[in-house]
Order: C-alpha cells, then sequence, then structure tokens
C-alpha cells in the first residue's frame, strides 16, 4: 500500500485487511479494468441505509417526507464532492493521463463515484457496522447540527419561490455540456435569471440531478447577494 492510501486509511478511520479493495476504490475506469464502478453501485446502497439509520435517530419527531428530502439532500453528488475534497481524493485518485489532462481528478462526479465506492469497499472489508461509522463519522457532525426545516424544500422549488416571491419570472435550465457514453453520461446545466443578469452551472449524472446543483448554486448566491445592507448587484 502506498503512503497516500495509508493516509487515506486514517482520514477514513477504517484500517484495510484486503488493501486491494481500497486500491480498486480510487480506479477509475479510464485507468484499468479493475475499476471502481461496482463498488460504486455497492457503496451507493450502503451509503444510503447508513444516512438514513442516523437521520431516523437523529430526529425522532420528523416523517418519512422530512427524513427522506435531507437524506436526498446528504447523498446528493455535491455533498459527497465535498466528502471527496475533505478526504483528500483528487490526490490519490488513479485515472489515465487523458482524464487527468481533461481535469478528471477534479470532476465532481468521478469524485463522488469515488466516494461511494470507498463505502463499498469498506462495507467488503469488514461488513455494515464498519461502512455505517465511517458513514457516521463523515457525515454525523452534519447531521447533529441540523434543523430539518432547513432541508424542507428541493434546490429548484426553493429557487422559484424565492423569485416569485420578489415578483421575478423563474429561471431557466439548459444543457450546456454532456459527457460520457450513453450508459455513465455527466450533464452539465445551466441555470439562468436573465433579470438580475445571473447564471450558474452545475454537473450531475442526470440531468434531474444538473439541474437542482446548479439551481442550489444560484440560489446560495442570491441569498448571499440579499443579505442586510448588501443588496442585489446587476
Amino acid at each position: 500500500m502506498t503512503p497516500q492510501l495509508a493516509s487515506l486509511q486514517q482520514r477514513l478511520g477504517h484500517s484495510f485487511k484486503q488493501a486491494e479493495l481500497l486500491t480498486r476504490a480510487v480506479t477509475h475506469r479510464s485507468f484499468s479494468a479493475d475499476h471502481n464502478e461496482r463498488l460504486e453501485f455497492l457503496g451507493d446502497a450502503v451509503l444510503s441505509l447508513a444516512v438514513s439509520s442516523l437521520l431516523y435517530e437523529r430526529f425522532a419527531a420528523s416523517d418519512e417526507g422530512d427524513l427522506t428530502r435531507v437524506r436526498a439532500h446528504l447523498v446528493r453528488e455535491e455533498s459527497l464532492h465535498r466528502l471527496a475534497l475533505s478526504l483528500d481524493l483528487p490526490k490519490v485518485l488513479r485515472i489515465s493521463e487523458g482524464e487527468a489532462k481533461g481535469g478528471g481528478a477534479q470532476r465532481p462526479s468521478i469524485l463522488a463515484d469515488a466516494t461511494e465506492a470507498l463505502i463499498g469497499a469498506v462495507f467488503l472489508d469488514a461488513g455494515y457496522p464498519a461502512a455505517h461509522e465511517v458513514v457516521r463519522r463523515l457525515l454525523g457532525e452534519l447531521i447533529d447540527g441540523s434543523v430539518i426545516d432547513n432541508w424542507a424544500k428541493d434546490a429548484k422549488t426553493a429557487l422559484q419561490e424565492w423569485l416569485q416571491a420578489r415578483r421575478m419570472a423563474v429561471p431557466s435550465y439548459t444543457i450546456t455540456e454532456t459527457r460520457g457514453q450513453a450508459h455513465a453520461q455527466t450533464f452539465e446545466i445551466e441555470c439562468a435569471v436573465p433579470a438580475l443578469k445571473i447564471s450558474k452551472r452545475g454537473e450531475g449524472r442526470s440531468r434531474r440531478i444538473a439541474e437542482q446543483n446548479a439551481a442550489r448554486r444560484l440560489l446560495d448566491e442570491l441569498i448571499a447577494r440579499d443579505k442586510p445592507n448588501a443588496g442585489l448587484r446587476d
């Protein structure tokens, strides 16, 4: 095991008995036939279960709808991308030279997939309790500090309501780029509010996810601009 992967183990808080699982988890399909897509598939399910369990414990008075919305925010690509950066995954990701030149080591979709693959690898290496503990370590503080009402609406709905409350037209969504093969595409969407001369872009493994990510970034910008005494800038 390389020093970089050994350091990643420490950041995860899990020491692998089967080191090859860790290596596979950070291997993109462009680098090797022994890549992380199957681990990603498994990790997605394990992550969803672990987050569901943590939310069930944290929000005992919340109904299914609220818990589902919070879970969707926590396991979305943008959240997993942030986790990947906190784990320094770009430094250990194994990708082809061509993919690296195209910025693949920083691409949110690739890093989110690798994060899920790591959780799948922990599950195969030591079972669900170990995987649950890793998820708790990575997301527990965020979950414990959450307020359920802050997660009540998806980004597109929240953005639309923010604009309508100010008598502005709904935003437009435009596909600016589609990458990858049909079975594993990444979409880039631009969300724009022409009246305010502002737009943001988001990526995702489906058009819906990309639209949500773009809407969330645009809404965050609008809220930041709309703080008291700040005003809206053209």
